[in-house]
C-alpha cells in the first residue's frame, strides 16, 4: 500500500508519550516537534491511529510542506500539490483552520482564501470543470505557518479525538480525555495496582483509566471524517480496524479504580459517563474530601487534577487545600502522586502540609492556554508479588 506522511497534534509537553503508543502500533516516527508527532503509515494507518491512540487530537494526512514568504508562493505552493490524489471531482473541500508563528504570512482569513482558490484552479485543470458542486466526502485542510514553512494536512478525523462520545455531562473545569489519558500513560500505574482520584470531578480520569486497563479503543464508539474517502480507504480497512478493537479488549478480573469528589452532582454526572462508556463496573465513585481519604492498600497511585483557583477568592483557599493534599500524601508516604495543576504555589504548599519531599519530577504542559505542571511524587516501590503475599 502507499505510504503517507501522517501528523499527530497533542498537548504541548506530551509528545514523548504520544511517540510511545504510535510506536506500541507499530509505525515509525519520522519527526517530533513541540506540540506534533509526525509518522509514516499506509491508509490502514489512519484508521488504525483514529481508533487506538489515546493522547492525539486528531490524525492529519499531509499534503505537502514548503517555503512561502508571500501570498503569490503560497498560491503557487499549493496550487503544484496534486490534489486529484486527494479529493475526487464531488469533494468537498475548505481550510478548516490556518495559524502562523513567526512569520510574513500572518493573516489566517487571506491563508484560507488563497489556499482555496489555488486548489480550485488545480482540480479546475484536472477535472475540466468551472464550477466545483462540493456535494460529496468532506475533505477539510488544516495549515501551519511556522517561521515561512507551509505544512498542509487533510484532517482524518473531524471532531477532536478527545471526544470519544462517553462525555455527556460535565463538572466545571473538567481535564480533556486525551490529558487524562496522557498522565495515566506516564504513570507506571497498571491495572493491578489501585489507582484514586479524590478530584474526579466528571470521572475523566477514572474512565480513561479503565479504558487503558481493559485496552478499550478510544475511537470505538465514535466516527471519523475519512471513513466516507472510499476513493482513497475502502471500507473494510476501518471493519478491520475495528474488528482488531474488538479482539483485543479484555475485561480484567478485578480494577482497583476509584473517584472521589465533594459534590453529588459531580458524582451523578462521573457514574453516568462511566456507564455510556461501558466501565461502570469497573469504578467506584463515592463521595469524599480529599482530607478523608485513606485506603487499607499499602502501595497506590493518585493521578489527579485537583482546581486551580482560577478567581481571587478561590486562590486564597487554594493553599490551604493544596497543603491538606501535602498532608495526604505524607500520611500515605508510599503511594505515588501525580497532580496536574495551573496552581502557581502547588510545590511550596504541599511541602507546608509536611509532604516528605519535592516533586520528583516537574512537566510543563499547555492545557489549551494555559500553563500547567505535572507534579510527580514517586513514592516506594512494592515488593515483589511472592514476597508481598509473604507479608501479608
Amino acid at each position: 500500500m502507499e505510504q503517507y506522511e501522517l501528523i499527530a497534534p497533542c498537548h504541548f509537553g506530551m509528545e514523548a508519550v504520544l511517540k510511545r503508543e504510535i510506536a506500541d502500533l507499530g509505525y515509525d516516527i519520522t519527526e517530533v516537534d513541540n506540540g506534533k508527532v509526525t509518522f509514516a503509515g499506509d491508509v490502514a494507518a489512519i484508521a488504525r491511529a483514529n481508533l487506538f491512540l489515546r493522547t492525539t487530537e486528531r490524525i492529519l494526512l499531509k499534503a505537502a510542506c514548503f517555503r512561502a514568504e508571500t501570498f503569490d508562493e503560497l498560491f503557487e505552493g499549493v496550487k503544484a500539490i496534486p490534489w486529484e490524489h486527494f479529493i475526487p471531482r464531488d469533494g468537498k473541500f475548505w481550510v478548516a483552520k490556518a495559524n502562523s508563528v513567526s512569520s510574513k504570512l500572518f493573516s489566517p482569513s487571506d491563508i484560507q482564501k488563497i489556499t482555496k482558490k489555488a486548489m480550485v484552479e488545480r482540480l479546475k485543470q484536472t477535472y475540466h470543470i468551472d464550477w466545483f458542486e462540493e456535494t460529496g466526502a468532506s475533505y477539510p485542510l488544516r495549515i501551519s505557518i511556522v517561521k515561512d514553512m507551509v505544512t498542509i494536512g487533510i484532517d482524518t478525523t473531524g471532531e477532536s479525538l478527545h471526544k470519544r462520545g462517553y462525555r455527556k455531562f460535565t463538572a466545571p473545569a473538567p481535564v480533556t480525555e486525551t490529558l487524562a489519558a496522557a498522565m495515566i500513560l506516564l504513570s507506571p500505574w497498571r491495572a493491578d495496582r489501585i489507582l484514586v482520584d479524590p478530584f474526579c470531578g466528571s470521572g475523566t480520569i477514572p474512565i480513561e483509566a479503565a479504558m487503558i486497563a481493559m485496552d478499550m479503543a478510544p475511537g470505538l464508539s465514535r466516527e471519523f471524517t475519512a471513513e466516507q474517502w472510499q476513493n482513497l480507504i475502502p471500507k473494510k480497512v476501518w471493519y478491520e480496524a475495528a474488528t482488531e478493537a474488538n479482539d483485543r479488549m479484555i475485561v480484567p478480573e478485578q480494577l482497583h479504580i476509584q473517584g472521589y469528589d465533594i459534590s453529588e452532582e459531580a458524582l451523578r454526572m462521573a457514574r453516568a459517563n462511566a456507564g455510556l462508556a461501558g466501565v461502570d463496573k469497573h469504578i467506584h465513585f463515592q463521595k469524599r474530601d480529599v482530607k478523608d481519604f485513606s485506603s487499607p492498600k499499602k502501595y497506590g497511585f493518585v493521578i489527579s487534577n485537583p482546581p486551580y483557583g482560577e478567581r481571587l477568592s478561590e486562590k486564597e483557599e487554594m493553599y490551604g487545600l493544596y497543603r491538606t493534599i501535602g498532608q495526604v500524601m505524607e500520611a500515605n508516604d508510599t503511594w505515588s502522586f501525580f497532580l496536574l495543576s495551573g496552581y502557581e504555589e502547588a510545590q511550596k504548599a504541599i511541602g507546608a502540609g509536611g509532604s516528605r519531599k519535592k516533586a520528583t519530577k516537574n512537566r510543563k504542559i499547555y492545557n489549551g492556554m494555559m500553563k500547567t505542571y505535572l507534579y510527580q511524587y514517586m513514592g516506594a516501590k512494592p515488593p515483589r508479588r511472592k514476597e508481598q503475599r509473604e507479608n501479608e
